[in-house]
């Protein structure tokens, strides 16, 4: 065999070093993300919510939403949590007399305010009149929605009281009416997959004292 054949390398050859190196490089880098990630401890803060007339102070991570707040640390589980997206309206809770969806709002921002949860509005034996109007109308199927469909009710029925405008008026500078298409529009962002919509409505109207 001559000289120059020695320092010949077959295509194999080729592949083969190219492929060792390659491994080679990788290593380090399979190696490091194997790593557990090293992730920065978030101080936790000190909140007191008023919820259905009680101060409860808390100590929680600030990334917290009212929603888990109230479920996880109050165990107000009347509240639910559906999309957690702030589509459903499953976890609607009036805060200082205005209706919000829990989940897109965060604890801490809600420290000193007065929360009212279904558990708050009413208790067997003493319902809120919305609470048995449901009843009554079979405003519910499941029941999963119930509880954010009867706090956005009765918050609906305060807005139209306090003169707050809809995309339904004409005039916005009218006083608005419970009627069955102002309330179906202030409901909207509250979904029922039972589709008991009417029943709701008929429930809404008998508290207003307005026909559905």
């Amino acid at each position: 065999m001559s000289a120059s054949s020695d320092w010949a390398m077959s295509r194999r050859g080729v592949l083969g070093a190219g492929a060792a190196t390659a491994a080679a490089a990788v290593a380090p880098t399979m190696a490091s993300a194997q790593k557990p990630a090293q992730t920065m401890e978030v101080p936790k803060m000190p909140v007191t919510l008023k919820v259905n007339g009680q101060d409860h102070a808390l100590t929680i991570d600030p990334r917290t939403t009212l929603l888990d707040s109230l479920r996880e640390h109050l165990h107000l589980t009347g509240t639910k949590k559906g999309c957690d997206h702030g589509q459903c309206g499953a976890c609607t809770v009036i805060v200082n007399g205005r209706r919000i969806n829990s989940c897109l709002s965060l604890a801490v921002m809600h420290d000193g305010h007065h929360i009212t949860t279904i558990e708050g509005l009413g208790e067997p034996g003493a319902l809120h009149p919305m609470q048995a109007a449901f009843v009554k109308h079979d405003g519910y199927q499941c029941g999963y929605c119930t509880p954010g469909q009867i706090c956005s009710a009765v918050a609906v029925l305060d807005e139209i009281k306090r003169g707050v405008p809809s995309h339904v008026q004409a005039d916005l500078m009218a006083q608005p009416r419970a009627d069955n298409m102002e309330m179906r529009e202030r409901m909207s962002g509250n979904i029922c997959r039972c589709g008991a919509y009417s029943n709701i409505a008929e429930a809404m109207a008998e508290v207003a004292g307005s026909p559905a």
